[in-house]
């Protein structure tokens, strides 16, 4: 057998462990979308929250005010189950392309293994919005998203990890500035999930 040859065969049985063990078919367009609906969201936020003259700034006025906070949470609602909507439409449309079936083994364990951070980091969130505890509330969202994604990394590409310990750490950043949340949100949410988007659909989706 020619070297080639043994190459090619090599690579047939990593790819075949790969679709046995990871699910490969996450595309990298729903990031780009979700960090777009992201900073939408965020922009909304920002007319909600600050007044036509000020700066992103800190600002303690507005960190406690329920009057604030219950809108952003629900426009973050809306970006959510846009996100979440456009994520598992692309998702099964790659996995057609791949010839994978979207619900499988592997992906159940992988939101299994998601959902138990994000189900107690959202209960989390719930309890400190009825105690009225607003200034942590962006700091938990990125940290349990990041404690999810890392989670679920196991499960499919490696790059998925690293977006999650990115998210952890600007979550542990938020929980020292409460009044930046929102900027965290942008950052988080918005700006890297595009730029994780942009490398998982040039490196996996061409």
């Amino acid at each position: 057998m020619k070297e080639n040859d043994i190459y090619s065969e090599l690579s047939s049985i990593r790819h075949l462990m790969e679709r046995s063990t990871k699910f490969i078919s996450l595309s990298g367009l729903s990031g780009i979308l979700a960090g777009i609906y992201a900073l939408i969201g965020a922009f909304i936020g920002y007319k909600m929250v600050y007044t036509p003259n000020s700066r992103m700034r800190f600002r303690d006025v507005y960190v406690n005010d329920p009057l604030v906070w219950w809108p952003l949470l629900l426009v973050a609602l809306v970006i959510l189950v846009l996100s979440l909507s456009t994520g598992l439409w692309l998702t099964v449309r790659q996995a057609r392309k791949t010839g994978e079936s979207a619900w499988n083994p592997v992906s159940r364990r992988l939101l299994l293994n998601m959902a138990v951070p994000l189900i107690t980091g959202g209960l989390l969130i719930l309890i400190l919005l009825f105690r009225g505890y607003y200034g942590i509330v962006s700091s938990a969202c990125l940290v349990f998203y990041g404690l999810a994604l890392v989670a679920g990394s196991q499960y499919t590409f490696s790059d998925v990890k690293w977006l999650g310990l990115c998210e952890i750490l600007l979550g542990l950043l938020a929980a020292l500035l409460p009044g930046y949340g929102l900027l965290f949100w942008v950052i988080g949410f918005g700006v890297l999930h595009i730029l994780y988007g942009s490398i998982m659909h040039f490196k996996y989706n061409q």
